[in-house]
């Protein structure tokens, strides 16, 4: 059998928490899901799960099974596309769903070159800062950007994305000029109403620092933030690739600068290692490229 085959498998159990909801996941029969885990067991010649009728857990050496199947998972997805099938020859409709700041700052750009590269390959864009069920609304490729993977999710690191903290002039005009973490608990912050607490994050010298923030104006996206900001609202926790041009410009000044806001991953998030479509492994090994070398992305994501 298999060995990589074998271990998303394996993985695929771990993550679901049982051998139906695996089966169910990789659209593979129930038998075939436990032959595979068999065949992992008898190659490493120990039990790898503690089995009940309840629940499914780990055994010491099923942990480091776990382990060394992610990595040989990692290996096998970042080959790239074969290079016998050309770029002429990928061909369908690919679903993206993403958020309307990375849309517009990286997608719009990045997009457009993936289709130059394989031009029978269309792509829909789903803009939305909502949690997307990718099987239910049909999304092929979902990208976001959090620190809070669940274990369910199938995901690959794209970029990281650096944030800042932000205030138009107009608004500093007349008040104090925020120097540490606790000074903007008295100030107008533009805050997500995602959460129903808003505490910012930071870092200085591998010291952490936490806030509560507050103000008059919330918002689920941070492009509608980050434009009532240039109008002087208030304050601003923004992607660094967003605001980056009006820092440059002077419509907005930075704050804070010596304490790092918390750094999130940007992932591309889908539903099933099994027979993955080759239309979207070819995109999701462009855009692993493109945000490590796409000079867009480079001048607007680093902090000069």
């Amino acid at each position: 059998m298999d060995r990589v085959t074998a271990a998303q498998v394996f993985v695929t159990i771990v993550e679901q928490g049982s051998l139906s909801a695996a089966a169910e996941r990789l659209d593979m029969s129930r038998a075939m899901v436990s032959r595979y885990l068999s065949e992992m067991e008898r190659w490493s010649e120990i039990r790898l799960l503690h089995r009940t009728t309840r629940q499914i857990s780990l055994t010491s050496a099923g942990e480091q099974a776990y382990e060394r199947s992610l990595k040989l998972i990692e290996l096998a997805e970042a080959m790239p596309v074969q290079q016998s099938v050309g770029s002429q020859a990928l061909k369908g409709l690919l679903r993206v769903s993403c958020c309307q700041a990375l849309g517009i700052s990286a997608l719009s750009v990045a997009i457009p070159e993936f289709m130059r590269k394989y031009p029978q390959i269309a792509v829909s864009l789903e803009i939305s800062n909502k949690t997307t069920k990718l099987v239910e609304e049909r999304i092929d490729l979902a990208i976001r950007i959090t620190n809070n993977l669940g274990l369910s999710l199938i995901a690959r690191p794209l970029s990281t994305c650096h944030s800042v903290i932000c205030a138009a002039p107009s608004y500093l005009a007349d008040k104090k000029i925020p120097l540490k973490p606790a000074d903007l608990a008295m100030h107008n912050c533009l805050t997500y109403n995602l959460f129903d607490k808003n505490l910012w994050s930071f870092e200085k010298q591998q010291e952490q620092y936490s806030v509560p923030v507050s103000g008059t104006l919330s918002a689920n996206e941070s492009t509608v933030l980050m434009e009532a900001a240039l109008q002087g609202a208030g304050i601003s926790m923004q992607p660094y690739y967003s605001v980056s041009p009006y820092l440059k410009s002077g419509q907005l000044v930075e704050l804070l600068p010596d304490y790092q806001p918390q750094v999130m991953g940007i992932y591309g998030i889908y539903v099933s290692r099994q027979n993955m479509p080759a239309t979207l492994r070819a995109l999701l090994d462009f855009l692993v490229e493109w945000f490590d070398t796409a000079p867009h992305w480079q001048q607007l994501a680093l902090k000069s």
